[in-house]
């Protein structure tokens, strides 16, 4: 029977990928140069360098980058649209917001469809879900052969009102596909089934938009994956944190945005959980931006509203990631008030940080750790030497000079603006959002992470530090802990204390025969099946609402109302129990469960490690530099203790742990710092 599972992520840069042994729970690991020109090369080119035989692979999961670089770089196949007459500006209008307030120059990128590409039918059907005018049969052939004619790719068939009430959009989509044999249809009342037609239309245009991309894609992938033994389905990773099947993101690409920084953000989760700490706050640093995500009570926080452009939402539940240009090749410089700013600005991989040697003379984050002596000679175990007499130039022209500082002093200065700018984006996603950063574990990862995480948590008094046992391929690890997951929802709005429970209790009953439909589909067997159920509510003449668990089946109202004023005393701290409730939409999170094979966990033993060498180090706290320990990772063990100054490097990251502190390896091998033993 085939014993390994295989993670790949795709990035950038790199491709890392994971490799867990199901049988012993050992994980290895392996990093390669990225094929952005065609991805899948540098994915096999990466498993052969890893020696991994698919025959022996039971679990293939996938994180891809390849949805959101399409709508980034707008590398698009030609899409139509088919609107409701007089409705055919709806993405182009949006909501009139500019991602910048106080620039009147800066314009909203253009809509993914062109105008002369968006076309329109006779149909109308009102609030309530009532045909007041049929689809016009012969205009919809009319514009199917139209399109036709001008080999459109796919088609978003948006109609205003259809959240409620389909018919004509699915005739359209029938007769489009008697027209249009082979064209990729997307209609709004099945992709979402929402109010607000800018955000439902936006959703589906994405959504037809990237089903060709990723479908190719996929059955491109698969079949190679095919090829080379491997006998199971490719699972992609999607932003709502699970993953589907090559022929589901056919139907649901868009559900592909952003996948590739969720994976990141279930890692931290599952890591800080295993270790005994369900609230925790996940910190990505790589080399270009800083991922930050949140958990709570095991789960990640999910959210709505997000966009891959400004101005065109897509409306799938996905894990909410906020993300900053704040990593190690940010750029540090004075700004014309004299100020010193970090980011978001990079120097890449090429010419990259000054210390790379190839061209870069601006300080990055890296050249100012790397002159502190908090990185050593070289990166990726080696591969890549640094050179920090470069750096020293770099912090000293770019830096110091001009704002008549100690080289060391505007080293730490920049590590300071860069920790600063981390910090602020914690503070939006935990403090903004109603929970306090002290009640929460911060897990530090990526290339750069655990660099920055002590400092970090001092700054937002995190009490307790975790660093994982390979930080720079945690999201790919991430792949691996993920189940198949659906997300079903519709439009639900009444007053919450005239709701039957009955009526609502049928139609979570629909869904979740669809929900079933799905996930057998993906050959999941029922006993794996998990339904989760939830609704948006929100007081009456508001219009953001906020998501409530509820259980199965439904039978109080009252029950609901009130998590709904605690979740609002959470969220804004503030509730009115004497405002009356509105429901707006019912959801549902169908999981097929994957297997799960558990990451070895070690025998803790006593004792302390021996360096492999000392350098001299210049910390935050310490005027002039300290003589400190170098650790290698790989001779740390379970039970192990590493007293601060301390420097521990790895082929993927370098942690760094300042005086008077301790990092203990638990039984996962993961780093655990107590950075304030004053917990709440």
């Amino acid at each position: 029977m085939p014993q390994m599972r295989v993670a790949v992520d795709i990035g950038g840069t790199f491709t890392d990928i994971c490799i867990l042994n199901e049988k012993s729970g050992d994980i290895r690991i392996h990093k390669i140069a990225s094929t952005p020109d065609d991805p899948i090369r540098g994915c096999l080119a990466g498993l052969g360098e890893a020696g991994v035989d698919l025959k022996e692979v039971s679990l293939f999961s996938h994180g891809t980058t390849v949805a959101t670089n399409a709508l980034i770089t707008r590398r698009l196949p030609r899409t139509a649209m088919i609107m409701t007459r007089g409705f055919r500006d709806v993405i182009e209008v949006r909501r009139g917001t500019k991602e910048d307030l106080w620039d009147t120059y800066k314009d909203v990128a253009p809509p993914y469809v062109r105008r002369r590409d968006r076309l329109t039918v006779s149909e109308r059907i009102d609030f309530q879900g009532k045909v007041l005018t049929p689809l016009d049969e012969n205009e919809a052939r009319e514009v199917a052969r139209v399109l036709r004619k001008r080999n459109v790719q796919a088609v978003a068939v948006c109609f205003i009102n259809s959240y409620i009430n389909g018919t004509h959009e699915r005739r359209m989509k029938e007769i489009l596909a008697e027209e249009l044999p082979g064209v990729e249809i997307s209609t709004s009342s099945e992709v979402l089934p929402e109010i607000f037609e800018h955000e439902r239309f936006s959703t589906t245009v994405v959504n037809a938009i990237l089903n060709p991309v990723a479908g190719r894609y996929a059955d491109r992938l698969a079949d190679d994956l095919k090829d080379r033994g491997y006998k199971s389905d490719l699972l992609l990773l999607h932003s709502g944190g699970g993953v589907v099947t090559g022929r589901t993101a056919r139907q649901f690409a868009g559900r592909l945005a952003g996948s590739g920084i969720a994976a990141g953000a279930i890692a931290s989760r599952y890591i800080a959980t295993e270790a005994g700490y369900p609230n925790s706050i996940g910190l990505d640093m790589g080399g270009t931006s800083t991922d930050v995500s949140l958990a709570w009570e095991g789960n990640n926080r999910v959210t709505k509203d997000w966009f891959i452009q400004y101005g065109y939402p897509i409306r799938f539940p996905s894990i909410e990631v906020l993300t900053i240009g704040a990593g190690g090749g940010s750029l540090a410089y004075i700004d014309e008030a004299g100020g010193l700013r970090n980011g978001p600005q990079s120097a890449g991989a090429d010419p990259g940080p000054a210390c790379y040697g190839r061209g870069g003379t601006v300080p990055t984050n890296t050249d100012a750790n790397l002159f502190l002596g908090r990185l050593g000679a070289g990166l990726v175990g080696g591969g890549l030497k640094l050179d920090r007499a470069l750096a020293e130039t770099a912090v000293r022209d770019g830096v110091a000079k001009p704002l008549k500082m100690d080289t060391a002093e505007a080293a730490k200065a920049i590590i300071s603006v860069a920790n600063a700018n981390m910090a602020a984006a914690v503070r939006l996603i935990s403090i903004s959002r109603g929970y306090d950063p002290r009640d929460f574990a911060l897990v530090a990862f990526g290339g750069a992470g655990p660099l920055h995480g002590v400092a970090l948590a001092r700054e937002l008094s995190i009490p307790t530090l975790i660093v994982p046992l390979n930080p720079g391929i945690t999201s790919a690890m991430g792949c691996l802990l993920v189940d198949i997951r659906h997300d079903l929802g519709f439009t639900y709005i009444a007053a919450a204390d005239e709701v039957d429970p009955k009526t609502v209790e049928s139609e979570f009953r629909k869904m979740e025969a669809e929900a079933r439909e799905r996930l057998e589909h993906e050959g999941v067997k029922p006993k794996n099946m998990v339904l989760t159920r939830s609704i948006d509510m929100m007081y009456r003449g508001q219009w953001r609402t906020l998501n409530v668990q509820v259980p199965a089946p439904f039978n109080s109202v009252k029950k609901a109302i009130e998590a709904f004023h605690a979740n609002h005393d959470r969220e804004y701290n503030f509730r009115r129990d004497d405002t009356p409730v509105d429901l707006f939409r019912l959801n549902l999170s169908a999981i097929g469960l994957s297997p799960k094979a558990e990451i070895a966990k070690q025998k803790p033993k006593r004792g302390t490690p021996k360096p492999v060498e000392k350098r001299a180090v210049v910390f935050d706290e310490k005027p002039k530099a300290l003589q400190t320990p170098v650790y290698n990772r790989r001779d740390l063990f379970a039970g192990a203790t590493i007293e601060g100054p301390a420097v521990i490097e790895q082929i993927d990251s370098t942690t760094l742990i300042p005086p008077g502190l301790v990092g203990k390896v638990d039984p996962w091998l993961n780093i655990i710092i107590e950075v304030s033993e004053a917990k709440r």
